[in-house]
């Protein structure tokens, strides 16, 4: 699992490809060093051209459809830390207002690098 850098949650009424856009601008202006993020299929085309254009690298997991399950590392990270969320302290979601959600990722992610200097 890696470290988030931003978080933001949005309306439901814009694509994630477009924040997706806004949130990695945000990201370089606070952490100019990143050279580089990943993303599923549906982060192909627009945001792919975007994070190029910004002299970044856009790694895209490929959609494989084998025989089977199969594990895609890169995604598995995302998703394995979305469900450490939901199920440790996300899983009530009674939050107040935008910024409140976005603080409740931000504490459940703590609570797992804390997890993690301990064991």
């Amino acid at each position: 699992m890696d470290n988030l850098l931003k978080v933001v949650v949005g309306a439901v009424n814009i694509h994630d490809v477009i924040a997706g856009c806004d949130v990695f601008k945000a990201v370089l202006e606070k952490y100019p060093l990143v050279v580089g993020v990943c993303g599923d299929a549906g982060f192909r085309g627009m945001f792919v051209e975007f994070v190029e254009g910004l002299g970044r690298r856009c790694d895209i997991s490929d959609k494989i459809v084998p025989k089977g399950w199969v594990v895609l590392s890169k995604r598995w990270c995302v998703e394995c830390t979305f469900g450490w969320f939901i199920g440790r302290c996300l899983s009530k979601d009674c939050e107040i207002s935008i910024r409140s959600e976005e603080d409740m990722v931000m504490f459940a992610h703590l609570a797992t690098l804390f997890r993690r200097l301990c064991y």
